[in-house]
């Protein structure tokens, strides 16, 4: 099954304005990043259409969207799922979302790496510590510690990141 363009227009045009910015949600769009979920949070007004089964008619994508993007390389049995991703992925770098406004700044993917591991309480579990370079209080040597940690995970984990470094 393939929806008509019709009624997806008529929907669209129906609550467009000037700033609003159509996003198709399918595998053959570009691939999402959090650099494309930072551009799409400065967008004033997102708009997301999202097919089912066989999808959209073509002739929506090159006529009323404006982007389009797929969140991998599978497929899914329609847009609405991959969209909510998509919407949470820019939703948390609007501002008063986290609460901490650093948050979503020092993470995964925002320097190009994956994050560092993170720890809590209690110091030891069932004969595992945490670092002590992290209970030392030597804010640089933690800072470093973590970007080597970041850079190290990154390198075995998702080596084709980098490639950028």
């Amino acid at each position: 099954m393939v929806m008509k363009p019709e009624p997806i227009f008529a929907a669209v045009e129906s609550i467009r304005t000037e700033q609003s910015h159509v996003i198709l949600m399918g595998p053959g769009g570009r691939g999402f990043t959090q650099a494309i979920a930072a551009d799409l949070s400065r967008k004033e007004h997102l708009i997301f259409l999202c097919g089912h089964y066989e999808g959209i008619d073509h002739r929506v994508a090159e006529h009323l969207a404006d982007d389009e993007i797929s969140i991998g390389d599978y497929v899914l049995s329609n847009g609405a799922v991959a969209a909510a991703v998509v919407v949470d992925a820019i939703a948390r770098l609007l501002p008063g979302v986290l609460g901490d406004g650093d948050s979503a700044v020092d993470e995964s993917f925002s320097s190009g790496l994956l994050e560092y591991p993170q720890y809590t309480r209690p110091q030891e579990f069932r004969g595992w510590s945490v670092p002590e370079i992290l209970l030392s209080g030597h804010h640089r040597a933690i800072r470093e510690w973590r970007e080597e940690q970041a850079r190290q995970k990154t390198r075995e984990r998702r080596p084709d990141l980098m490639e950028d470094q």
